[in-house]
């Protein structure tokens, strides 16, 4: 059986965003939907005999919440759901592992573009070995597609561009076909976007030639990304590609780039740091202030 699409739900409304948001996908992707409810088990103490039957009654009325709900959207997906007992981020953590992707929600800032993200999001983020979207309470289908003719809403249009942020420093596969395959899926143009900045005299290595011109230094870029491109471009010959290769701060670039998207794609290196798993900067600015969907795809 084909890994399922996971969607963690609790009954807020950035969950129910979340499972709307999944539907759709694991459709586009031909998988079934999979609903979790993570609540933590309790040892059961004199006066509190039933604790842990509530908690797995509200845990079904959740669940129950979210699949009416999908099913009403998508009723012909495939679509089943599973409590897990502990701490949310490692059940999630445990059950991400066997998906083809995980999709958890976040909190909109009203007045702002981005996300409220809470402990449990960054959490699986950080640590997660599948990939993980970040979807936003207020997404609604209309918002993945292209306004109609007349600038109205629309889910009949066609897809919103996926952007794909990537580091030409260490450009990985699993980052880069993710964006590709999400692309393909949609019918969307695909917008890769790659930021630079002059190194300073400290900072060049042996052999770096510190006289070369911001100029130059943008058409070697641009031929670099090309050149990593161009396999994925034989791959998916029918794909629509913008490059785009600019100086500047990445995160902000990223964040602009990535205004009226249909989803965002980064990368997340999984090796420990002397702190322990945490997103980089630009993973943590786009989950925070991207206002589309946020893949966070995992790699060495």
């Amino acid at each position: 059986m084909l890994p399922p699409v996971i969607v963690g739900v609790d009954g807020s409304p950035e969950s129910l965003a979340a499972a709307d948001w999944a539907a759709r996908e694991a459709e586009r992707r031909e998988r079934p939907l999979r609903l979790v409810h993570a609540w933590n088990w309790t040892p059961p103490a004199a006066d509190r005999p039933t604790g842990n039957a509530v908690h797995r009654h509200q845990a079904r009325r959740v669940l129950r919440q979210a699949e009416d709900r999908v099913r009403l959207a998508c009723p012909g997906l495939r679509l089943d759901d599973e409590q897990v007992e502990g701490p949310a981020p490692a059940a999630l953590l445990d059950v991400a592992e066997h998906a083809d992707l995980l999709v958890l929600g976040s909190r909109g800032l009203s007045g702002f573009t981005g996300f409220m993200v809470g402990s449990v999001a960054l959490d699986v983020v950080a640590k997660a070995i599948r990939p993980v979207v970040l979807v936003r309470a207020e997404e609604e289908p209309e918002d993945e597609h292209l306004p109609a003719d007349d600038g109205n809403p629309s889910t009949r249009t066609g897809y919103r561009d996926v952007v794909l942020g990537i580091d030409l420093s260490d450009p990985r596969d699993e980052v880069i076909e993710f964006a590709f395959e999400a692309a393909r899926l949609r019918g969307a143009r695909l917008h890769v976007v790659h930021i630079w900045h002059s190194p300073s005299p400290v900072s060049l290595g042996p052999g770096d030639i510190g006289l070369v011109g911001d100029r130059q230094r943008q058409e070697e870029w641009q031929g670099f990304l090309a050149a990593v491109l161009q396999p994925w471009q034989d791959k998916y010959p029918s794909a629509e590609v913008v490059e785009s290769v600019s100086q500047g701060r990445a995160s902000t670039a990223l964040v602009r780039a990535a205004t009226g998207a249909s989803l965002l794609v980064v990368g997340h290196r999984t090796t420990d740091r002397p702190v322990g798993p945490r997103t980089g900067p630009v993973t943590h600015a786009a989950i925070h202030h991207v206002g589309c969907p946020v893949a966070v795809v995992p790699h060495d």
